[in-house]
């Protein structure tokens, strides 16, 4: 297992929790701040509620009876008390127990004389009376100094909890993300030791890494399948090419022996270059390059032109193509290569029926797909087969004497992929059907 200072996942999962962890400490000095600040508000609207009931007593009275109030005061006065004193003109106290300095008028912090703690800090708050008094209210600051370290305390306590919790909850997240990286890197690395079985394991809760995991797993599906196919081409191409290479050689061999032997092997030779063009074609068509330069083709239009096209053809050769073809039907593709594919599965339908045989070509669609089919009454091929003439080199028992090399089907097939469509071969009772699907888009 990776250190956690070596691991991207460890380092995220503390980064967050160091994040977290600041702003907790952030919100807690806001918060120690706004109440120290509230309570001082408090304690200072106190006082001045208290000077101002001792002004009103005062104004009642004359000077005896404010000192009778002030003493009564002090005479009930708890470990949180008020303090009073009263200052003549001259700055000598004349009344009130407390041992301070005549201060200015209003709101200020003051240094009085405790009789147990000596000089000590307190609030105050100052006002003038009639006859030249002045009135000093003013509490200890201890009480609130008190209430400040209470808040710091379970603030203090409360914040190293969160930092345990933090370094925890860091810990669980940097494992779970090691574990689910690790699990893809693991997989990466069986892949590249050889073992392209391997897959990303996924969870039930379908989160982001499950996502990651599914496209990879999709990726390495398709990158399989490419795999066999390229296992599968070369080795249908070794197999394959050797009759017509064989073929080429003893043409070769009696150029200038037997009449007419060259140009048999410059037709050999051609039929081998149209071979290799052909699998270079379906090649193209897999790799999706072409996708990118699909734009609206309008099917309805290709399907009558190459229909209309053949049917000469047809007619020549002693067989009938007849057509139904739905208007307005538009996909995203290359016309060329859809032109190609519908070529293709006509001229299977001339090679491999035989004459009087009708062909019908239809062209129908629904809200979101374009069906395209070529049935033919001829001798079909056997449903275990269906699937296998979509293969490359793939010939049916009925046409191994027929010319060809078993392409065409395989590059309609990809032709229809590459156009986000399918293919389905299926009986035709009698004959073959071949059905392309496509998906249709909205030109309007």
């Amino acid at each position: 297992m990776r250190k956690p200072k070596a691991s991207a996942a460890y380092r995220i999962a503390f980064t967050y929790s160091a994040a977290f962890t600041l702003a907790i400490l952030l919100l807690g000095v806001a918060i120690y701040i706004a109440a120290d600040a509230q309570f001082r508000r408090q304690q200072d609207a106190a006082l001045v509620d208290e000077a101002s009931a001792l002004a009103h007593e005062y104004n009642e009275g004359d000077l005896p009876e404010i000192r009778h109030a002030i003493a009564r005061r002090e005479g009930s006065n708890t470990i949180n008390a008020y303090g009073y004193a009263l200052f003549d003109r001259t700055g000598h106290r004349v009344g009130g127990g407390l041992n301070t300095r005549k201060p200015p008028v209003g709101l200020q912090d003051i240094m009085f004389v405790d009789p147990v703690e000596g000089a000590d800090h307190a609030r105050a708050y100052a006002t003038d009376l009639t006859r030249g008094l002045r009135l000093v209210v003013a509490r200890d600051s201890e009480s609130l100094e008190g209430i400040d370290q209470t808040i710091v305390l379970i603030f203090g306590g409360a914040f190293v909890l969160v930092i345990g919790l933090s370094v925890f909850g860091a810990l669980l997240l940097g494992g779970y993300l090691q574990r689910r990286l690790d699990g893809i890197s693991g997989v990466a690395r069986a892949i590249m030791a050889g073992d392209m079985a391997q897959r990303v394991p996924l969870s039930d809760r379908r989160d982001e890494f499950d996502a990651v995991g599914s496209a990879l797993n999709t990726m390495l599906d398709r990158i399989g399948q490419l795999m066999d196919n390229l296992r599968q081409v070369s080795s249908d191409v070794a197999h394959d090419l050797r009759t017509p290479l064989l073929r080429l050689r003893n043409q070769l061999e009696q150029v200038g022996q037997v009449p007419g032997a060259a140009e048999r092997a410059i037709e050999q030779g051609d039929a081998v270059l149209a071979l290799f063009a052909a699998l270079l074609r379906i090649a193209e068509v897999e790799g999706g390059a072409l996708a990118r330069s699909f734009v609206a083709t309008d099917l309805t239009l290709v399907v009558t032109e190459i229909a209309e096209s053949y049917a000469p053809a047809f007619a020549d050769s002693g067989r009938t193509l007849g057509w139904s073809i739905a208007p307005g039907i538009t996909v995203l593709g290359d016309r060329e290569l859809i032109a190609q594919a519908l070529i293709n599965l006509l001229d299977n339908a001339l090679l491999h029926t035989p004459p009087g045989t009708p062909v019908a070509v239809s062209l129908e669609a629904d809200a979101h797909v374009a069906t395209v089919s070529v049935a033919d009454a001829g001798p079909g091929v056997p449903p275990g087969d269906h699937a296998r003439i979509l293969q490359r080199f793939a010939r049916g028992e009925a046409s191994r004497t027929t010319p060809g090399n078993g392409l065409g089907l395989s590059l309609v097939a990809a032709v229809t992929a590459a156009h986000g469509g399918t293919i389905a071969v299926d009986d035709n009772r009698p004959g073959l059907r071949v059905t392309l699907r496509i998906p249709r888009v909205d030109v309007a």
